[in-house]
């Protein structure tokens, strides 16, 4: 699937209009790739994103042309985590990565004229997805009944726990010379 709109979140939005500002300020060669987002864009609240979009903070799965599947986590500022676990939306591919989704293929043009294909294979994780599965799990256990539900009953024969065992005597039971 090759698609050139993307999907940002109001968020995502928001901090790539900060970035346009700081970088017209600059003359900055990534302003035009961040006017063509902003233009292009459809624009979508937090909570109504598709789990499979690449947003801020997402953990995604991609190619480069033909070369091996890498995963970083798509951040805002360059300096985050372990070396080479992270990619800012700073950089060419970080802008051009954000708000495709899985399947998606894009590509990008150099200042040397070299072109590269990007292929968005997962999304493994996605902090609005994430989000909405801790609020949905735990209405889930708001809507569940509270107190004490019997799911086990023992037979009237049998003694509570901790109950210690009297003597039992039949008719023909003789208790013995130490019950004189």
């Amino acid at each position: 699937m090759t698609a050139m709109n993307c999907c940002l979140t109001t968020k995502d939005f928001a901090v790539l209009e900060v970035m346009l500002e700081r970088r017209r300020a600059f003359a900055d060669p990534i302003a035009h790739m961040l006017e063509h987002k902003l233009s292009t864009a459809d624009v979508v609240p937090i909570d109504s994103v598709g789990p499979d979009i690449v947003t801020l903070n997402s953990r995604v799965v991609f190619r480069i042309d033909a070369g091996p599947a890498e995963t970083r986590t798509l951040v805002q500022n360059e300096v985050r985590g372990p070396v080479g676990s992270s990619l800012s939306v700073a950089t060419r591919r970080g802008l051009r990565m954000l708000g495709m989704a899985e399947g998606q293929t894009t590509s990008i043009e150099h200042p040397d004229g070299r072109r590269e294909s990007i292929l968005i294979k997962a999304v493994l994780y996605q902090p609005e997805a994430a989000r909405r599965a801790v609020k949905e799990k735990s209405q889930a256990e708001l809507r569940r009944p509270h107190g004490l539900t019997l799911v086990y009953s023992a037979a009237a024969d049998r003694r509570p726990l901790g109950e210690r065992a009297g003597m039992r005597q039949t008719e023909d039971d003789d208790p013995g010379p130490s019950a004189a």
